[in-house]
């Protein structure tokens, strides 16, 4: 099983449930980005916002992968989505994380599915959109502009109880990109510039991120928690133990560590070699 398990991690390499009473799982169309509010809402609780570029044989720069993991059209299946490692089966499957929503996309959105998680011990949020694979330069621009706090749309949600509306986008405090870093092959459509006086962190894991997000990120305003200097796979692993240092008030270095030791544990590539793959700051 190990083995299996790691074949798939090197795979992204190349490639640069929880249904108890307490929450409401439901499908609903996605609303269009034409429709959020100008101002930027807060929420009263921390929200993280995941944006997936899904893996792309065919309209993106990567090394193919097998035709299941890169169809970008496919999120069920997708080495960034619904494979072992994708963000949905991973945090579907993570005891911390409580699966509460999933939302489908129109046919023709760039977004094919959302899927919104609670943290299993604390009021924290978690949205995840998987762009279709062929959408990476708008998953691109949303998550700057999310970075930069222009805001996105609200969603209501349900738990123990209690109803409320998560601010998505600018909304969140916690913004992350996942996937092929599309910067190697693009320019951003537009300079996301700072919104607000709100603070936010950003982590973008996507091979070579700080080399190639760099110069779009600083105007956003938002701070590198944590990204990349070389190649690596893109997997929720990662994610999940940036995470929890970022819920525990740790460090940056601490954080950037428990990045490091997290993909060294599910890559085997040694542990120096991890460290040097993950930086924070500028």
């Amino acid at each position: 099983m190990k083995s299996a398990l790691l074949l798939v991690a090197s795979i992204g390499l190349f490639a640069c449930g929880w249904t108890g009473k307490r929450s409401v799982v439901s499908t609903q169309t996605i609303p269009p980005l034409s429709t959020v509010d100008s101002r930027t809402q807060k929420n009263s609780v921390p929200v993280i916002h995941v944006f997936v570029a899904l893996c792309d044989n065919v309209n993106q720069g990567i090394v193919p992968v097998a035709p299941s993991l890169g169809n970008g059209d496919d999120p069920s299946r997708n080495l960034y989505w619904g494979a072992a490692f994708g963000v949905k089966t991973f945090f579907s499957k993570n005891k911390s994380w409580l699966f509460v929503r999933a939302l489908s996309g129109a046919k023709n959105s760039q977004i094919l599915e959302r899927a919104v998680f609670k943290h299993a011990e604390r009021d924290v949020f978690m949205v995840a959109d998987a762009y279709r694979g062929s959408e990476i330069k708008r998953a691109t621009q949303d998550f700057l502009d999310a970075a930069a706090g222009i805001p996105g749309e609200a969603v209501d949600i349900s738990y123990d109880g209690k109803k409320m509306a998560l601010q998505f986008g600018g909304g969140a405090q916690l913004i992350t990109y996942i996937g092929h870093d599309g910067l190697m092959d693009f320019q951003p459509t537009s300079v996301s510039h700072k919104h607000d006086e709100e603070k936010r962190d950003a982590i973008i894991l996507a091979c070579a991120s700080k080399n190639y997000f760099a110069d779009a990120l600083r105007p956003t305003g938002a701070r590198p928690l944590l990204w990349t200097t070389n190649l690596m796979a893109p997997e929720a692993y990662v994610l999940s133990a940036a995470i929890d240092g970022w819920l525990n008030k740790e460090t940056d270095e601490q954080i950037r560590l428990r990045a490091a030791k997290a993909y060294n544990r599910y890559q085997n590539c040694g542990l120096q070699s991890a460290n040097k793959l993950f930086a924070t700051g500028w």
